[in-house]
């Protein structure tokens, strides 16, 4: 079992990793051997509160399919043991980053004195436009 937050656990059964061959640079490693890990764990396995699913259909983007799986390739390192341990720790951190509920903005109005520095700036950038070309003679 995986604890992400004190409301959110993975259970290790529920993750899917198969190994494929990386794409890329690596000369005969990459050929022969299929050392890229493409983890798969089905969102709709485990209960979630809205919010937390939300944010982490969200934060998972394409990475998540309209059936609710997220598919994670991690193909960093030349071994399965170190692919599997990076698509597990990503699948950690995306879940981590969706449990966060983030601080609502409070709007704020500008003060007294910067509204008076932002019209006097106005009024002067407009005497200088309107001082500009010549004197006009009226005939």
């Amino acid at each position: 079992m995986l604890r992400i937050a004190r409301d959110i656990v993975i259970d290790e059964n529920d993750i899917e990793i198969d190994f494929v061959r990386a794409s890329g640079p690596g000369g005969q490693n990459v050929n022969k051997l299929s050392t890229a890990a493409q983890l798969r764990f089905d969102t709709r396995r485990m209960a979630l509160a809205d919010d937390v699913a939300m944010r982490l259909a969200r934060i998972a983007g394409q990475r998540m399919t309209k059936d609710g799986v997220i598919v994670i390739q991690a193909q960093r390192h030349r071994t399965q043991e170190r692919n599997r341990a990076d698509a597990i720790e990503r699948l950690i951190a995306m879940f981590r980053e969706a449990a966060v509920r983030p601080t609502p903005r409070r709007p704020t109005k500008p003060t007294f004195g910067s509204k008076l520095r932002r019209l006097d700036s106005k009024k002067r950038r407009s005497d200088v436009k309107a001082k500009r070309g010549g004197a006009r003679y009226d005939d």
